[in-house]
């Protein structure tokens, strides 16, 4: 049987998503959480991997078992033997051919930004702070250069190893309330520190320190040197997943909101 799961976690108390030796890492909690249930070695896939320090209400993975239980049991079972700041919200079964990652049809984050004069407490790790006031205003006319399909070389680190740096964003979508900015990206899929390259750009724009055609500049040179600064991981978020109507999963999400 192939089963998917959706996972929420405080990505603040681990080494990223994959499992590696000797580090805390999700993939690695919830491997170890679902073998006891399943009384069997268990692997996990997820739908995108994630770094060290960011977050996720709707990250999916999938993993496959030959152990009878209810899909009430592997959510139950699973988060009594998960730690804090990692949860299974449900379980179900899937066909065959269901692949948590290669079946994604598109993906959704969040940015949050803390804009104000004083760091955070409370939610230390769980937003970016900048202190410098943020014109959102700007951000979204900046913002609306970068949606549709584009090469996005200039938007992804230099350790990225995919081959074709060409994505759809279908929406980048940037709003305030109160102290927080909210940036909300949907894409076919994402290079690696997309989100957050996009972001340190939107935040520069933002302050004045650049113009509004910035980001329409830093697309034509495809030059991840001339792109500016990595925005923080602490306030990336991974929304939802999206996948065919036919693999029958829940199509509601959660935007996270602190402000």
């Amino acid at each position: 049987m192939k089963i998917a799961l959706a996972l929420e976690y405080d990505g603040s108390g681990f080494k990223g998503w994959q499992a590696q030796r000797g580090a805390r890492t999700v993939q690695g909690s919830v491997e170890a959480a679902l073998s006891k249930v399943a009384n069997h070695p268990v692997k996990v896939v997820c739908a995108g991997r994630t770094d060290t320090g960011v977050h996720a209400v709707g990250q999916i993975a999938h993993f496959e078992t030959q152990a009878l239980r209810s899909m009430r049991s592997w959510v139950l079972g699973g988060n009594v033997n998960l730690p804090v700041g990692v949860t299974i919200t449900w379980a179900q079964p899937v066909a065959d051919d269901f692949h948590a990652r290669f079946s994604a049809t598109s993906r959704r984050y969040r940015y949050i930004i803390l804009n104000r004069w004083v760091r955070p407490a409370v939610l230390h790790a769980k937003v970016a702070w900048h202190h410098q006031p943020l014109d959102e205003g700007r951000m979204q006319r900046a913002a609306a250069h970068l949606v549709g399909e584009h090469d996005f070389t200039t938007f992804r680190a230099l350790a990225c190893q995919a081959k074709n740096p060409v994505r759809i964003v279908h929406e980048l979508d940037v709003s305030r309330r109160g102290d927080c900015v909210y940036l909300d990206v949907h894409a076919d899929a994402f290079l690696y520190h997309m989100v957050r390259n996009i972001a340190g750009v939107l935040m520069a724009i933002g302050t004045g320190e650049r113009p509004v055609d910035w980001t329409a500049e830093l697309l034509q040179m495809r030059n991840r040197a001339r792109g500016g600064i990595t925005a923080p991981p602490d306030g990336l978020y991974l929304v939802h997943v999206s996948y065919a109507a036919r693999f029958g999963l829940p199509g509601d999400y959660i935007l996270p909101r602190y402000c």
